[in-house]
């Protein structure tokens, strides 16, 4: 579902699910002329409820609309329509609502480049990546994670062989890799080093290099053929090493659906 439960006027205008309104009527503008773009606040108010109405009369031609869009619904789908075909800024922004603007310019042309060149090219593999970055990534907002990495102390199973690897190797990308041994292997494949001092920080501060570990990650451990069979438990399995955050990874995956074509 796009959407869980039914945006307008008498409907149950959960946050997200307006939110998704929001945008996707801003997609429409054109469409529906005089509009101004919606603020995508996730509130429901005679804005977007009027908004609703005006799409439902002009577009579907409806001559008693209701002012509200329920889950399946052909508002739901025609509004759709006008979703742009390729990734764009909008459409990262439609799935990250909580990325400042900047990071959304920081990462998006890393994010195209290493997603073309890693085959996450169709909207399904799109939708699973996006998906988990949002989540582990809090839409851009860590691209380090927030302990210290002491846990990772003494981690043979990591490389962590040597005092002081825990936080020195501890997650750093849009999808986190720990350990000497993953950052070693990274910068085998990038014919770079990143265990020395300042290298590994490298990581995480660098937003092509952010991405492109992400990307990395994802083609290593063969997610591609998980988001061909559209596994979300699977892939959070990989990603995660357990299933924390499943319920914010499933709502996440259906509105990238609803927004790269799915």
């Amino acid at each position: 579902m796009y959407i869980s439960q039914s945006v307008g006027k008498d409907g149950v205008n959960l946050k997200n699910d307006v939110r998704t309104v929001q945008v996707l009527l801003n997609f429409n503008t054109d469409r529906l002329i005089p509009f101004s773009q919606l603020k995508t606040d996730g509130c429901i108010g005679p804005a977007t409820t009027d908004a609703i109405a005006l799409f439902q009369k002009n577009i579907q031609g409806l001559s008693s609309p209701n002012a509200r869009i329920d889950p399946g619904s052909d508002t739901l789908g025609e509004l759709r329509k006008s979703v742009p075909s390729h990734l764009s800024e909008s459409v990262v922004r439609a799935l990250m609502p909580d990325a400042s603007a900047a990071a959304i310019s920081r990462y998006f042309q890393p994010l195209v480049d290493g997603m073309n060149g890693n085959g996450i090219d169709t909207p399904v593999r799109k939708a699973h990546f996006l998906t988990q970055v949002g989540h582990e990534s809090c839409d851009f907002r860590y691209s380090e994670e927030l302990a210290d990495g002491s846990a990772y102390e003494g981690r043979a199973d990591l490389g962590n062989r040597n005092r002081g690897d825990g936080p020195r190797f501890k997650g750093r990308g849009l999808i986190q890799i720990t350990g000497r041994f993953n950052y070693a292997a990274y910068g085998l494949h990038k014919g770079r080093d990143f265990v020395t001092p300042a290298n590994y920080d490298l990581i995480a501060t660098d937003p092509e290099l952010a991405v492109d570990v992400a990307c990395w990650f994802w083609t290593k451990h063969g997610l591609n053929a998980l988001a061909d069979a559209d596994d979300v438990r699977a892939v959070t399995k990989v990603v995660n090493g357990g299933y924390i955050g499943l319920p914010d990874r499933q709502a996440r995956l259906d509105r990238a659906k609803c927004f790269l074509a799915l």
